[in-house]
């Protein structure tokens, strides 16, 4: 027999205890099944939870809920809740009254016997006693509750970080790379007129401009920014509240008049005398109507707390959408940023191979131009020399010899100023 594991579990939507002897090795889905015959609540809308807001494990076995030891073991709880429902409809009816209780509320004037009513008033103040410890189970659910809102909580306010620091990231990626862009686009007008120019890598580079733009959507998440904090500043106020506290004070001051009336009625001796039940219906009719407000106030408050936990649910996939939505967009903009770089070194190349071949081009002129005068001017009818300055080029050669010059010269002026603008890049991506 003290091998035997037993689970008590609180249905928090009927405020009835169920209990299950546990099979060996038994899975937590068998258990939910049997949970379902007994309660009506399927297996797919049961949240089992523990005293510490801990929801039970689908992977461990359904030994789980049972507490090591034999101390306490009846009266640990698990609290049942039903995922369908946010709001609950308490409170309940009380727990009903033996014969002999019922017997004395309905008339608490009669008169009986001193041995009689010591047991009809320790059947009561059982009764008075059982009302309370009911109220401390239930709120004890509620509690929780209250632990199982604030760890969905936790959750959403550190994927909360995590969208708010992606959308910083890459708000910063974007700043960049609008600046960067536009920087280039600006150099690349100025040299197109008598430099490289390329309409397809222009087209492409305003494209990456308007992607970019379009990026900007990704990282607007007021509107969920604002819902969270809603529901953190609602949570708050769940937590302040007087109902998230034990309200129990009054029955607990009730049970103790109960005790103590129920040990001056024992002093008697135990004569022919007779006594009525008024003063004990008294507080069993206090004990009740008190247990009535505080459970309207428990399943109040719990409702709201449900409430909250399924915003949260409801939150959780926007962020992630959210969250796959910066990261694409911040991929589409490392893509974007690597492919222009790619095509600045690639202008940067086709630059310096122009380069190259005209300054080979420049070579062959002045060599060209330095040959004796004599082997390729015809000599003069006279025989004479001719004068030294006539071996010059005509002004028309001279002019586009400069123009030659005058445009290398801009070449490696501009593509200087590109490698500078790349390096200045790849130093703050770094």
């Amino acid at each position: 027999v003290l091998f035997l594991q037993i689970v008590h579990i609180l249905n928090m939507t009927s405020a009835k205890i169920v209990s299950f002897l546990l099979h060996p090795e038994e899975s937590l889905h068998s258990l939910q099944i049997r949970i379902e015959c007994e309660t009506g609540i399927s297996t797919g809308n049961q949240e089992l939870l523990l005293e510490t807001g801990i929801c039970l494990d689908p992977r461990k076995p359904a030994s789980q809920c049972v507490i090591d030891g034999i101390r306490g073991w009846d009266s640990y709880m698990v609290y049942l809740f039903d995922k369908s429902k946010t709001v609950y409809d308490g409170p309940f009816a009380s727990r009903s009254l033996s014969d002999c209780v019922n017997y004395i509320v309905q008339d608490s004037k009669i008169q009986l016997p001193i041995p009689q009513l010591r047991k009809v008033w320790a059947e009561a103040v059982h009764y008075v006693i059982g009302l309370k410890e009911d109220y401390s189970r239930l709120f004890q659910g509620q509690r929780a509750a209250m632990l199982s809102l604030l760890r969905y909580n936790a959750n959403l306010i550190k994927m909360k970080n995590n969208m708010v620091s992606a959308s910083q990231q890459l708000k910063a990626k974007l700043e960049f790379f609008h600046q960067s862009i536009h920087l280039d686009l600006e150099r690349y007008s100025d040299q197109m007129a008598y430099g490289i120019s390329s309409e397809k890598m222009l087209k492409a580079w305003k494209e990456m401009e308007e992607k970019a733009s379009q990026c900007t959507q990704a990282e607007d998440i007021g509107y969920l920014d604002e819902q969270i904090m809603a529901l953190h500043t609602e949570i708050v106020e769940l937590q302040k509240s007087p109902y998230a506290r034990r309200q129990g004070e009054v029955m607990e001051c009730l049970e103790q008049r109960a005790v103590d009336l129920y040990k001056q009625l024992k002093t008697r001796p135990p004569d022919h005398a007779y006594s009525d039940s008024t003063d004990m219906v008294k507080i069993i009719v206090q004990t009740v109507q008190s247990q009535d407000r505080v459970l309207k106030e428990l399943f109040g408050h719990l409702s709201k707390l449900l409430g909250c936990k399924q915003k949260i649910i409801d939150l959780l996939p926007k962020i992630e959408i959210a969250l796959n939505n910066i990261k694409e967009a911040d991929n589409s903009v490392m893509q974007m940023q690597g492919k222009r770089q790619r095509e600045i070194w690639h202008l940067l190349k086709i630059a310096c191979t122009q380069s190259s071949s005209r300054s080979l081009v420049s070579s062959s002129l002045e060599g060209t131009a330095s040959t004796p005068a004599a082997a390729w001017l015809p000599q003069s009818s006279s025989g004479n020399v001719p004068h030294p300055l006539s071996s010059m080029a005509t002004p028309e050669d001279g002019e586009n010899f400069v123009h030659v010059i005058e445009e290398n010269l801009n070449y490696l002026e501009l593509f200087s100023s590109i490698l500078q603008e790349v390096r200045q890049e790849q130093n703050s991506s770094m």
